[in-house]
């Protein structure tokens, strides 16, 4: 890409908010240096002007390109072989780009070492209330570490609580994380998460759509959220209320055709009810990393069946364990009566008897059976 078309580039990201079809529409007809010349002298359509006619006149682009070059970063631009195509296809739907922001990013601001078209390809979101409960950053720390040691990539957005849960998993795992950011990279928002969001510039990756210098703002979270969604094939909410970004990052998945899980939690936390709303409404019971793996993975990557305690009892046939719970749990009983009890002919209960004799779970004496005591012989193991 050659200097002329980088700064053109840098100077249409901030010239209208993003995202703005009227902007991309005109970059994709004549390109992005014939476009901001077009734009800076106001020779554009009234729609257009509307969008662009209070910032037109500025232009800061060496300031931030001499910025970015100064921390390391880089700009993203469609014509880069790291646009990630195949994640930014998904608001190609008419469903998607009807909806308010239901449009790709014209360009990206990023630092970090990873690659954004790689990441994306397998990465996850790991999302929730920022009025996390210490259950909830539990479980995302451990989703994230699991989906890190995995070699799934975590999305967040770098917040207070679960977000910042989960890029601390990510990384304790030296695993990729994406943080999708609301403002400039020269902004860290929240403040305190300024050591984290720099940790994550260093190891992962840092993005966002807005220049230097853009503060973060409430339309501005809403938003980015579609890119959240839009950079990870699946969306995991740890915990959310009924209405929060991630309800609304989970919103954005489902609209670009991604999966949404959710965490369940418990039936009186205010945390979880966004959570349980989602399960309701469909969305996959997510309740350790390899779920999520599943989700995102390769074909026939499935996760493994999660072990089950092993007794005694599971190796019985069932009329053996028809016959074992006949036997009574007090006392002694005759052949007869351990088939009335089972409803089978008395034929039929010898070799269960015998088959449990073997076994270690029942015994006779005097021709008489019955249970052999253990720590898995209690009614309340069955």
């Amino acid at each position: 890409m050659t200097d002329l078309a980088l700064r053109a580039w840098a100077y249409l990201s901030r010239v209208a908010e993003p995202p703005c079809a009227e902007l991309a529409v005109l970059v994709g007809r004549v390109g992005p240096v014939e476009a901001a010349e077009r734009v800076r002298r106001g020779q554009v359509d009234d729609n257009l002007a509307h969008h662009t006619e209070a910032r037109r006149e500025i232009d800061r682009v060496a300031d931030d390109l001499e910025l970015l070059a100064r921390r390391g970063g880089r700009l993203i631009t469609p014509d880069d072989d790291e646009w990630p195509m195949l994640a930014v296809a998904a608001f190609s739907s008419v469903a998607v780009a009807a909806k308010p922001q239901g449009r790709p990013p014209l360009v990206l601001w990023a630092k970090g070492p990873a690659r954004l078209d790689e990441t994306a390809q397998r990465a996850a979101a790991v999302v929730g209330t920022r009025a996390a409960t210490r259950y909830g950053e539990h479980v995302a720390g451990d989703l994230a570490t699991g989906l890190a040691e995995q070699d799934v990539a975590v999305v967040s957005g770098g917040a207070y609580g679960i977000d910042g849960a989960a890029h601390r998993g990510a990384l304790a795992a030296e695993g990729v994380t994406v943080a999708v950011l609301a403002g400039g990279l020269d902004i860290p928002y929240p403040a305190g998460h300024s050591g984290l969001l720099h940790r994550i510039g260093s190891n992962g990756l840092l993005i966002t759509e807005y220049p230097p210098g853009v503060r973060p703002a409430r339309h501005r979270f809403l938003t980015r959220n579609r890119l959240v969604a839009a950079f990870a094939g699946a969306a995991v909410v740890v915990e959310a209320g009924l209405r929060s970004g991630a309800a609304n990052s989970a919103a954005w998945a489902r609209a670009l055709g991604r999966v949404v899980g959710a965490v369940p939690g418990p039936v009186t936390s205010s945390a979880s009810t966004g959570c349980h709303v989602l399960l309701r409404g469909g969305a996959e019971v997510i309740t350790r990393a390899e779920d999520i793996v599943e989700l995102v993975g390769s074909i026939g990557e499935l996760a493994p069946e999660q072990p089950r305690p092993a007794t005694p009892l599971d190796g019985l046939s069932d009329a053996e364990r028809q016959v074992y719970e006949a036997l009574p749990g007090r006392g002694l009983a005759t052949v007869d009566e351990i088939a009335v009890a089972a409803a089978l002919e008395p034929t039929r209960t010898l070799a269960p008897l015998a088959m449990l004799e073997v076994a270690g779970l029942a015994e006779r004496h005097d021709g008489r059976w019955r249970i052999v005591r253990s720590s898995y012989s209690r009614r309340g193991q069955l």
